[in-house]
C-alpha cells in the first residue's frame, strides 16, 4: 500500500485536519470542512523542488524516524520524532473539544504540544498556510509571543511559548522543555499558554474517552469499530448537524482517471448510512443533530424535488469549479470545488430522509421526539417518493450523462411509504397508516413487475433491463426481501459472478461517463460480506472482513476505493461509506458478548 494515503484525521466537529506520515498537517479547511483550505499540501506535489504550500510541519535536524499513534479512544495524535543521535520529541496534535460554560467549546483551532523525550533534539517548524485554494501569498504580522496569518477566508493567530522568530524564519532550535502551540481565532490568547493548552488537551482526551465509553460496541474488532465511530463523528459539522461524505476533495478514484470529486458536503444518502451505523452503536447525539439538519432541509424544500446533497450550512448552490493553482493529489488533477451532483435527480433521497426520522417517533431516549405535526410535514416527502418511484433518475452512482428507473431508488421509495405507515400507527393515525401501507404495496407490485428480469430469473439494477449493480445487495437491509428469498439468492449469485474481483466488489461493470471502473468500491465489498454472512457463508464472510481490515491505513481507516489487484487505496479520505461498512460488518459477524465467559 502506498504511503500517500497514510493520513491521520484530527478534529472537533467544527474544523478538521489530516496529518501525513511525517506528522505534518497537510489538509485542513477553514472555517469549516467545506471552506477554503488553509493547509493544502495534500494536493500540492511541488515537483519544482520548492517546499509544498499549505503545511504545518515539525521536523528534527537529522531526523531518522517518525512514529504516530492515536491516544487510546481519541482523535488526539501522538507523533514521536527521532534523530540520528538518539534525540527524540513527542508531538501531540489535536483540535480542542470539551464542555465549557454550559456549551461545547470547539473553536476553529489546532493545538500542539512538543516535549523532549531523550537527548538534545533540534526542531525546525514550518507554518505556511495558504488562501484562495493554493495561493501562498499570505500576509503575516507578529508580536513577542504570537504570529498572525491573514488568510482571506479566516485570519489565523498562532500563540506559543516557543521562540516566535525561530518559527517565522524556520530556524532550528533545541527543544529543552515543552513548547505549546495554539493556532486559532485572531484574538489574544488568555492565560498561561503552557497550562491552558495542556489543559485543553487533557479535557479533549477526557471528552472523547467518555463519548466512546457510551458506545455499544461488538465483542470482536472493538478497536476497528471505535476508530471508525470516532472518525464518523468527526465528519459531522455540529453547528448544523450535517454529515459530510469525506474530509477531502479531488483524490481520484483511480490513477489519472479524472474521477476527482469534492466530497466535503452532506449527501442525504451517505449521511443516512452514517447515522444508521452509529445508531447501531447507540451514538444518539449524532442522530439527533442530523435529524435537526434534515428538518431544516425539509422546511426549505422546493416543490417537486429535494436535491441529493447540500453544503454543511444547508446551502443548496454548489457550483462546480476547478482550483487552477493546485496540481492535485500526486499531480493528478483537476482539483474540484463544489459538486454538480447537487443538480441531479436522485429519487432515493426521499426514503433516506424518512428512514432515519422514523426512530424519533418511538425512541424515548431522544431529547426531542417527533409529534403529529412532524409526521404531517414528513408526509410531503412521502408524496415525492410516491410520485417519483417509477421515474428515471441518475441513481445512487450519480451517472452524469444517462438516466434510468433504478431499482435501488424505487425500493427506497417503497421503504419511505412503508415506514410512513409505521410512523402513522405510532402517532395514532390509523387512516394514514392504511393509506401509506396501501401505497407501499402498490410500489412493491411495480418493482416486482418492472425490475424482475424473468429470463435471467433475478432482479435487474433498473427497470426493464438485464443489468446488475451492487446496490441490489441492499434489498435485504431495506427489508424489501429476506436473505432466504430465492429471488435474492439468484440476484446475489449474478452480482457475485459479474462484479466480484477476488476479495473486492465493483459498483457495476459497465462503462460510465469516464469508461470502465478501474477500482473496487469499498462499501460494496462490505455489502458483499454482509450478503455472504446472511446466506450462510459465514466463515467466508469473516475471512473477507479480516482481509478488508488488513487493508486499512495505519490510522485504522479507509478511503472510498481500492485497486482490486494491488490493494492500494484511492478516492477521498476518510470515506464515511467505508467506515460504515466496518461498523456494520463487525456488528453482524461478531460473536455475542455472552460468549466471552
Amino acid at each position: 500500500m502506498t504511503a500517500d494515503l497514510q493520513l491521520w484525521p484530527i478534529g472537533n466537529c467544527q474544523v478538521s485536519a489530516l496529518l501525513n506520515a511525517a506528522g505534518s498537517i497537510v489538509w485542513s479547511c477553514v472555517p469549516r470542512v467545506d471552506g477554503d483550505p488553509a493547509f493544502c499540501a495534500l494536493l500540492d506535489t511541488a515537483e519544482d523542488g520548492n517546499p509544498p504550500r499549505g503545511i504545518w510541519s515539525a521536523e528534527l535536524v537529522d531526523q531518522v524516524e517518525v512514529r504516530s499513534r492515536y491516544l487510546r479512544n481519541t482523535p488526539v495524535l501522538s507523533t514521536v520524532l527521532t534523530d540520528a543521535r538518539g534525540g527524540s520529541v513527542e508531538m501531540l496534535s489535536f483540535c480542542p473539544r470539551f464542555e465549557r460554560s454550559g456549551r461545547m467549546y470547539r473553536p476553529v483551532a489546532y493545538g500542539r504540544i512538543i516535549r523532549p523525550l531523550a537527548g538534545s533534539p533540534r526542531l525546525r517548524m514550518r507554518l505556511a498556510p495558504t488562501k484562495n485554494w493554493g495561493d501562498p501569498d499570505v500576509a503575516r504580522t507578529n508580536g513577542t509571543n504570537h504570529a498572525r496569518y491573514l488568510c482571506d477566508a479566516h485570519t489565523l493567530r498562532l500563540s506559543t511559548d516557543a521562540p516566535v522568530g525561530h518559527i517565522l524564519e524556520e530556524r532550528a532550535f533545541r527543544v529543552e522543555r515543552a513548547h505549546h502551540f495554539f493556532l486559532g481565532p485572531d484574538e489574544p490568547f488568555v492565560g498561561n499558554i503552557g497550562r491552558e493548552v495542556s489543559r485543553m488537551c487533557d479535557l479533549t482526551i477526557d471528552y472523547w474517552r467518555y463519548w466512546v465509553r457510551s458506545l455499544a460496541t461488538p465483542f470482536e474488532w472493538q478497536d476497528a469499530v471505535i476508530r471508525a465511530a470516532i472518525t464518523l463523528k468527526l465528519c459531522q459539522h455540529e453547528e448544523t448537524g450535517a454529515i459530510v461524505a469525506a474530509l477531502t476533495t479531488s483524490i481520484p478514484e483511480a490513477p489519472h482517471s479524472e474521477r476527482n470529486w469534492d466530497y466535503r458536503y452532506c449527501w442525504i444518502r451517505d449521511a443516512y448510512y452514517t447515522v444508521q451505523a452509529l445508531n447501531r452503536l447507540g451514538a444518539l447525539d449524532v442522530l439527533e443533530k442530523y435529524l435537526s439538519y434534515l428538518r431544516n432541509i425539509v422546511d426549505e424544500m422546493q416543490e417537486g424535488a429535494i436535491q441529493p446533497l447540500f453544503a454543511v450550512s444547508g446551502e443548496s448552490e454548489l457550483p462546480e469549479a476547478e482550483a487552477e493553482k493546485l496540481p492535485g493529489y500526486r499531480g493528478m488533477g483537476p482539483v474540484r470545488i463544489g459538486n454538480a451532483a447537487a443538480l441531479q435527480t436522485q429519487h432515493d433521497v426521499y426514503g433516506q430522509i424518512i428512514l432515519p426520522t422514523i426512530q424519533s417517533f418511538c425512541d424515548q431516549r431522544l431529547f426531542r421526539m417527533s409529534e403529529r405535526a412532524d409526521f404531517e410535514r414528513l408526509e410531503s416527502v412521502g408524496e415525492l417518493a410516491w410520485k417519483m418511484h417509477d421515474q428515471p433518475d441518475a441513481g445512487l452512482w450519480e451517472f452524469r450523462t444517462r438516466s434510468a428507473v433504478h431499482t435501488y431508488s424505487a425500493v427506497m421509495s417503497w421503504a419511505a411509504c412503508d415506514r410512513l405507515a409505521k410512523a402513522a400507527a405510532m402517532v395514532g393515525l390509523a387512516d394514514r397508516a392504511k393509506f401509506w401501507s396501501d401505497r407501499a404495496e402498490k410500489v412493491r407490485e411495480t418493482i416486482e413487475a418492472e425490475a424482475w428480469h424473468a429470463e435471467s430469473g433475478r432482479f435487474g439494477a433498473s427497470f426493464g433491463r438485464d443489468d446488475v449493480d451492487a446496490s441490489l445487495l441492499q434489498l435485504v437491509d431495506m427489508r424489501f426481501l429476506s436473505p432466504d428469498d430465492p429471488r435474492f439468492i439468484a440476484t446475489f449469485e449474478a452480482i457475485e459472478e459479474r462484479l466480484r474481483r477476488g476479495e473486492h466488489m465493483l459498483r457495476y461493470d459497465s462503462e460510465d461517463d469516464f469508461g470502465l471502473p478501474e477500482t473496487a468500491f469499498n462499501i460494496c465489498t462490505f455489502w458483499l460480506i454482509e450478503a455472504l454472512f446472511l446466506v450462510g457463508r459465514k466463515e467466508e464472510a469473516r475471512t473477507l472482513f479480516e482481509q478488508m481490515l488488513a487493508r486499512r491505513t495505519e490510522s485504522g481507516l479507509l478511503s472510498e476505493d481500492m485497486d482490486f489487484e494491488t490493494g492500494e487505496l484511492w478516492g477521498n479520505f476518510p470515506q464515511t461509506y467505508s467506515l460504515v461498512g466496518i461498523i456494520n460488518c463487525a456488528g453482524l459477524l461478531s460473536v455475542p458478548w455472552s460468549q466471552m465467559r
